[in-house]
């Protein structure tokens, strides 16, 4: 009869199972108000996420605490993303998260990270497309809002730092729903004034305020711009998308004013050094001339120029003279070997060398003609060959051999019987 009673436990258990294991649970995307929120002094964060009309209860371990950007509160509105599981103990079902964003904010950071991600993957932040800030401009431009500190801070800064520029301003609008058209347009505006470096940017505030900065059209307006780009937007916690396109990013406003111009005292210290190393060279330069010009007057080419050509004329009168004795002596050889042959016998009598040489020729063919095959022949014997070759002996041959006798006269075939 109790056998088909389960116990609170196992039906916990198996509620659990069923939860734990139903995909559409492993990872659920949620948002809500926090409330009853602890963090625990391991790390852990404890809370209750509610909308108006239910509520669940979550845990947040910390190894993923960590990831949070900002401090959770009670009433804040956010994003989570988890795992639903059951807490055995109590038969609850609660989210165990491992992600959370504040709500608007945490969207806006998403949009933040993902055009981050796509630009960088295009290339637009290499920093082999980074153009060089000119040192000392002569025409500096400046998009930002035409009242506010921003502009205010870079003007002064820059007549301050280096009064011989001149600073154009661009007014657009650095903030609401039609900023990002208004930058844009101004961008390419500046762009076409022959400026040298081009300041883009606007004062500090909060994400959505410095959004404009973050938009896509910017980006790529900053980046497809000719003119170098210093990126001046909020404060120096602050990393937008065109700080990262552009060609130079500056903390503030001021300091990218601080950036495009360089200090009057610092380029004056900057002659100076110039100028003294230039006078030193010249002065290096000079002594130099000096001593070499004082080497030449007080050499021997000019005390006693002849020395010069008394030296070459022993030169030449030595190689002339071994050049005549070589003359000689050529020929006087030449001429002892054209007397060695007016005198040899074959100029004397050169028809007795012929009778020579007539008289070994005729004993060498006697000798060929003795020892000459075709003599025998004439003396009646006779030369047999087998396969073109002459055979000697008898043992050479056998029974059925075609067999060729030649005579003095001709030849004749036989067979071996």
């Amino acid at each position: 009869m109790n056998d088909k009673y389960i116990s609170v436990t196992q039906l916990t258990r198996y509620i659990k199972y069923k939860i734990d294991n139903d995909v559409n649970l492993n990872e659920v995307f949620l948002k809500g108000e926090i409330s009853n929120f602890k963090a625990h002094s391991r790390g852990h964060y404890y809370f209750t996420l509610k909308d108006e009309g239910s509520r669940i209860n979550a845990i947040m371990f910390s190894s993923a605490t960590k990831g949070v950007k900002f401090v959770p509160q009670d009433g804040m509105k956010v994003l989570v993303t988890g795992k639903i599981s059951v807490f055995e103990a109590t038969g609850q079902y609660q989210i165990y998260v491992n992600e959370m964003l504040e709500d608007g904010i945490g969207n806006l950071f998403i949009a933040y990270e993902q055009l981050k991600k796509k630009l960088q993957e295009e290339g637009l932040f290499d920093e082999k497309f980074k153009k060089p800030i000119p040192k000392i401009p002569n025409r500096i431009g400046v998009v930002t809002a035409p009242t506010g500190a921003a502009i205010k801070d870079i003007i002064s800064t820059i007549k301050r730092r280096w009064p011989l520029a001149e600073v154009y301003l661009f007014p657009a609008l650095v903030q609401g729903e039609e900023a990002k058209e208004d930058i844009v347009r101004q961008i390419k505006r500046a762009d076409s004034y022959d400026l040298d470096t081009l300041i883009v940017g606007r004062g500090g505030g909060s994400i959505e305020d410095l959004w404009a900065f973050n938009e896509e059209i910017v980006a790529r307006a900053i980046f497809n711009c000719k003119t170098p780009v210093i990126s001046a937007v909020g404060h120096e916690i602050d990393f937008t998308i065109a700080d990262f396109v552009a060609d130079l990013r500056a903390p503030t406003p001021t300091g990218a004013a601080e950036m495009a111009v360089p200090q009057v005292s610092d380029v004056t210290k900057y002659l100076n050094q110039i100028n003294i190393r230039l006078n030193n060279t010249i002065n290096n330069k000079i002594d130099l001339n000096k001593r070499k010009l004082n080497d030449l007057m007080t050499s021997n080419v000019f005390k006693n120029p002849m020395v010069i050509y008394q030296t070459k004329e022993m030169i030449f009168d030595n190689i002339f003279e071994r050049l005549r004795h070589s003359t000689i002596n050529l020929v006087n050889l030449k001429g002892k070997e054209l007397i060695k042959i007016k005198s040899s016998y074959i100029l004397k009598s050169p028809y007795k060398l012929l009778d020579n040489k007539a008289n070994k020729y005729l004993n060498l063919v006697s000798k060929l003609e003795t020892l000459s095959p075709l003599l025998t022949l004439q003396r009646g014997y006779t030369m047999t060959k087998v396969n073109g070759k002459v055979i000697n002996s008898s043992k050479k041959i056998k029974k059925g051999d075609c067999i060729e006798v030649n005579f003095k006269d001709g030849k004749v075939d036989a067979e071996v019987l």
